[in-house]
């Protein structure tokens, strides 16, 4: 199984990413709405998804959190357009802590949270960056995810959700849902 924890974007944020330009530039494909998603940690090729439940059960994912997109879409390289996301760095952080001795290595490179909205072919045109969105979401949960790759692109399925922790109203630490 090639397997992912991620987070979802709330209505709200689907809404606002869907709303974007998506111009006809030759050799860019626009990534599905069903695959859109903050990656916390790809962990690859595993034979079962069971070691990364366990993990995940017996860890302190901490509690809902406000995620934001934007301000502006950018290239993550030349080839890959992307909506920077923050506000999960420290969810990613826990979710890449107990899931460590799975799957692929971390690596040394740091976490960049962002949702991948274009993909460009070696020889296609440029990718057009710059474009404002700048909204925030609810994060309340964190999910892993299968993908399985084809021609047409990616397809993800639920695997397990894991709900995080909810503060109390009084503390003023909740955030509303707008999913």
């Amino acid at each position: 199984m090639r397997l992912f924890v991620a987070v979802e974007l709330g209505v709200g944020a689907i809404e606002r990413v869907r709303a974007l330009p998506r111009p006809s530039v030759p050799g860019v494909r626009w990534t599905a709405e069903p695959t859109w998603h903050v990656t916390l940690r790809f962990l690859g090729e595993l034979p079962g998804a069971e070691p990364v439940q366990a993990a995940l059960d017996g860890a302190d994912l901490g509690s809902t959190l406000e995620a934001r997109l934007g301000p502006r879409t950018r290239r993550l390289n030349p080839n890959v357009l992307v909506v920077p996301v923050t506000g999960v760095d420290d969810l990613a952080a826990r979710v890449r802590a107990a899931t460590a001795e799975l799957g692929e290595p971390l690596g040394p490179k740091p976490f960049d949270a962002h949702l991948t909205i274009a993909r460009r072919r070696r020889r296609g045109g440029r990718l057009p960056a710059g474009e404002p969105v700048d909204m925030a979401f609810p994060v309340d949960e964190v999910v892993l995810f299968s993908s399985t790759l084809s021609r047409d692109g990616p397809t993800h399925e639920v695997v397990h959700r894991w709900p995080l922790r909810r503060e109390a109203a009084a503390s003023g630490a909740g955030v509303p849902s707008d999913r």
